[in-house]
């Protein structure tokens, strides 16, 4: 059973809230789970593996896909407060390729059961509308991240990663390790420790273990 600040958490995050009436709200809480996540552990596997609407408490998720040859491409990053809607492919007809789900950081989420969201989905109006609005919010995520990686160039890729990441955070340091960076990059560790050696050398950034410091954010920001 959800305790009341996380009944809270529910009727901020979720925009239809105010439009369900008092059964609904209840069915609605009666079947959300609060789950802690390791990091690193796989969430949802694919489109056979329907678990429902995630919210994030706290923490990172980050979605992906993989290619036949075992590439990992990041398409975006939820953190707190932000809804996944890919790991419902059994609520919404448009989801029909492979989307994975990891906890990139330790993770605490509030899991809503499939079958009782398709079945607000299917009564109420303004649940079918956030849906659609929130999986078209996500492909334009996703369209973003393949043009990221198709047509701009590596060192203005992590530039951009790490003033993110640095704002997202508030902080000139970004614990992140060069295997995670590269994950979320969709490259090989290799280029980015190659690129990061660089903007060091340059002064942008100084590097120790699993963790970046940036020196120069006015140079970082003229890659861009």
């Amino acid at each position: 059973m959800l305790k009341k600040n996380e009944i809270n958490l529910l009727s901020k995050t979720l925009p239809f809230w105010d439009n369900l009436d008092q059964d609904e709200k209840e069915l609605l809480i009666s079947n959300a789970l609060i789950e802690d996540i390791d990091q690193g552990q796989l969430i949802h596997q694919g489109n056979n593996d329907c678990i429902g609407i995630l919210v994030v408490i706290k923490g990172c998720l980050r979605t992906y896909i993989v290619s036949d040859e075992g590439k990992e491409v990041t398409l975006y990053r939820l953190n707190a407060n932000d809804v996944c809607i890919l790991s419902a492919a059994c609520v919404l007809d448009c989801i029909d390729f492979d989307v994975l789900v990891e906890a990139q950081t330790k993770c605490q989420i509030i899991q809503i059961s499939p079958a009782v969201f398709l079945q607000l989905f299917s009564q109420n109006i303004h649940v079918e509308l956030f849906s659609y609005k929130l999986a078209t919010e996500r492909f334009s995520d996703v369209m973003w991240a393949m043009q990221q990686i198709l047509f701009i160039s590596f060192d203005k890729r992590l530039a951009t990663f790490l003033l993110d990441e640095s704002n997202r955070n508030n902080s000139l340091d970004i614990k992140m390790t060069h295997e995670q960076i590269a994950q979320n990059l969709n490259s090989a560790r290799e280029v980015v420790s190659r690129m990061l050696n660089y903007f060091a050398k340059e002064g942008y950034v100084s590097l120790s273990r699993g963790q970046i410091h940036i020196i120069d954010k006015r140079s970082l920001s003229s890659l861009i």
